[in-house]
């Protein structure tokens, strides 16, 4: 199976940031690869393995016009001698999502702009009758989710070696759902007594939250499913406007991140990062392990031959909304 990443990922005491009552660690996932880290990298080995296993060439994917996740496939996909797709929707503008889907290019990753999410639909079962492998958004299905699973089963490890207490509590974002779903299986599996709080910042957040309920199930023994769906919490609070857009809670939870030196982005990270400041704040907890999910890999590499802001295809810079 192709495999990309080391592991087991570091864990830190944020000393600065807990409180006399909580204890707030990080799960350094940013790092799970030099060249582009954070949580995509765990599942991508797998996803690919299954698309080579049944004879596959080419495999498409769908995300936001800035999706780390499209990166991550085209990054690893590209390693593994793969031909990358993937279909694209709008999001927010920000500085960082033009430098993503600049990368994407540079990666020779095909891209697809969509004008709406059923046109998104279209065009992915365009590609998949033509051939191409489907790997959903975000990776996650049963098989990348997987991956979460054994990130559970390393986390329990770190903890059994005295590398950092038993967490009360994990906070981690939940956009495609896959992170947050593996950990619930992996923590019953494991018989920690750790919960997970996921901060939903994806829409619609029913569904997202239903997904990820779904999906836990399909990754832990039946026996056990009750117990992984009982230690999931979701919290919509914040989501605020929606996808891809910043809010005054996740601003300052970036200031607070960059005195520990945790790099934040407004999508995913500053909401999950928001959260996990309230829970330490609010001491109900003795021991909350925050899992950052950003890749800190510095991307100016992956932009060496990437094409400028002013050369994207206009139907892609588009899809950067104002």
């Amino acid at each position: 199976m192709l495999s990309f990443g080391k592991y087991p990922t570091p864990v830190r005491l944020l000393g600065e940031l807990s409180t006399a009552k909580t204890a707030l660690w990080i799960k350094h996932d940013d790092q799970t690869d030099p060249t582009y880290g954070g949580n995509k990298v765990r599942k991508i080995g797998r996803l690919l393995s299954d698309a080579q296993s049944r004879g596959k060439t080419t495999v498409v994917t769908i995300g936001a016009v800035g999706s780390h996740h499209v990166l991550t496939t085209g990054i690893f996909g590209r390693a593994a001698g793969m031909k990358v797709e993937a279909v694209l929707v709008a999001q927010p503008r920000t500085e960082h999502v033009l430098e993503i889907v600049r990368a994407d290019v540079a990666q020779s990753v095909r891209l697809f702009p969509a004008s709406n999410y059923a046109h998104a639909g279209l065009l992915l079962a365009l590609r998949v009758l033509k051939g191409a492998y489907y790997i959903p958004a975000g990776g996650s299905n049963r098989i990348g989710a997987s991956a979460f699973v054994d990130a559970a089963s390393e986390l329990a490890a770190q903890v059994r070696g005295g590398e950092l207490p038993e967490p009360d509590l994990i906070v981690v974002a939940m956009g495609s759902g896959g992170t947050s779903a593996g950990l619930v299986a992996g923590l019953a599996k494991e018989g920690l007594r750790t919960r997970v709080l996921a901060v939903t910042v994806a829409e619609p957040a029913w569904l997202v939250e239903r997904g990820v309920r779904s999906l836990a199930q399909q990754c832990v023994e039946r026996a056990k499913r009750s117990d992984a769906l009982g230690r999931l919490e979701q919290t919509r609070r914040y989501l605020g406007r929606g996808y891809g857009y910043a809010t005054p809670e996740g601003e300052h939870a970036t200031t607070e991140a960059a005195k520990v030196g945790v790099i934040l982005d407004p999508t995913y990270t500053a909401k999950s990062f928001a959260a996990a400041l309230d829970r330490v704040a609010s001491g109900r907890e003795r021991t909350i392990l925050y899992w950052h999910t950003l890749s800190s890999a510095p991307i100016a590499p992956l932009l060496a031959s990437a094409p400028r802001d002013d050369e994207l295809a206009p139907k892609l810079k588009r899809l950067a909304k104002p």
